[in-house]
């Protein structure tokens, strides 16, 4: 049975509002500006340190140093429980409960680092649904280096397995681990859906469960 990899931020949930809120947060405990909900949502998807280098930039602020060792640990401290206008996608629980059920292993593999991914799960009541959880500080390297989602698969003990997620950065990363790489349309990506190699793609978690039925026979 193939295995399914999930994305988190921008795949199965939306947590860009958070992320957003809390980015102000600690730019005001600097006396920065703040960024803009557009911005913000741009800078997700490479774990905490990079958005914050990118929040510094685009201030034209240094992205490096003793500020954004500081702010990343602000950062950090207040992402962990920042759960209040974070929401899951329309469908993503039914889709889960219909793969499990199938007999498809599950797993997570996402840049987030491993403690909020955790809390979010939690949260939301999905902690049980996965077998394997990789996070953005489970290992050296983040996605798109492909050791995170190499990890996942392994820990899955699947023969085959199919990464989900919504982005540039995932869709490089499963090209990366030679895994066939399903993308939801509606999350954090930048590109053209056109221009990100994938072999399906979905904008409704309803599709999900039948689109990854057709992936496996096709594998098999």
């Amino acid at each position: 049975m193939i295995g399914v990899i999930f994305d988190l931020d921008g795949t199965l949930i939306d947590s860009a509002p958070d992320i957003h809120r809390v980015a102000n947060e600690v730019l005001s405990l600097e006396g920065l500006p703040q960024i803009s909900f557009a911005q913000a949502r741009s800078f997700i998807g490479n774990g905490v340190p990079v958005f914050v280098s990118r929040a510094l930039a685009a201030l034209g602020e240094p992205p490096e140093g003793e500020r954004h060792r500081r702010m990343v640990a602000a950062f950090s401290s207040r992402y962990e429980h920042a759960h209040a206008l974070t929401t899951l996608y329309p469908g993503v629980r039914e889709a889960i409960c219909a793969l499990g059920l199938a007999g498809h292993p599950l797993a997570l593999c996402t840049n987030k680092p491993i403690s909020p991914t955790r809390a979010a799960l939690r949260h939301f009541g999905l902690a049980g649904a996965f077998a394997a959880v990789v996070g953005g500080d489970s290992l050296p390297e983040r996605k798109p280096h492909p050791a995170p989602l190499l990890r996942a698969a392994a820990e899955l003990g699947a023969a085959r397995a199919l990464f989900v997620g919504d982005s540039e950065i995932d869709a490089e990363a499963a090209e990366r681990a030679g895994l066939p790489f399903a993308l939801f349309a509606e999350g954090y990506r930048k590109s053209p859906p056109d221009a990100l190699p994938h072999a399906a793609r979905f904008r409704e978690f309803a599709e999900l469960p039948q689109l990854v039925a057709q992936l496996a026979a096709a594998a098999a």
